[in-house]
C-alpha cells in the first residue's frame, strides 16, 4: 500500500464484507428453516420461522447486505411455500 487511507479503506471493506456475509448467511439459515418445516408439513413451526426470517431477510435488505428486490423475492417464495402448506392441512380438515 502507498498511501495510509488506502491501508485503512482496505481494513474497513474486509470488516464490511465480513458484517454483511453474516447478515446474508443468517437470512439464509432462516429461509432454510421456514423450507425445512414445510417440507416436514409443520404449520405451526412454518409459520414461527416464517415471521423469523422476515424479520431476518428485512433486516439484510435495510444494511444493503442484500438487495430489497431480492429481499422480497425471498420473502414472497417464503410466504407461498407456508400458504401452500397451509391450503393443503386445512383441506383434508373439511372432508
Amino acid at each position: 500500500m502507498h498511501l495510509r487511507s488506502a491501508a485503512k479503506n482496505l481494513r474497513k471493506s474486509l470488516k464490511r464484507r465480513e458484517w454483511n456475509r453474516n447478515k446474508r448467511s443468517v437470512a439464509k439459515t432462516h429461509g432454510k428453516r421456514v423450507l425445512a418445516a414445510v417440507a416436514t408439513g409443520d404449520v405451526a413451526k412454518a409459520k414461527g420461522e416464517l415471521a423469523i426470517a422476515m424479520k431476518k431477510i428485512d433486516k439484510a435488505a435495510k444494511a444493503r447486505a442484500i438487495h430489497p428486490n431480492a429481499a422480497s423475492r425471498r420473502k414472497s417464495a417464503l410466504s407461498r411455500a407456508v400458504a401452500t402448506l397451509e391450503k393443503k392441512g386445512a383441506a383434508p380438515a373439511r372432508s
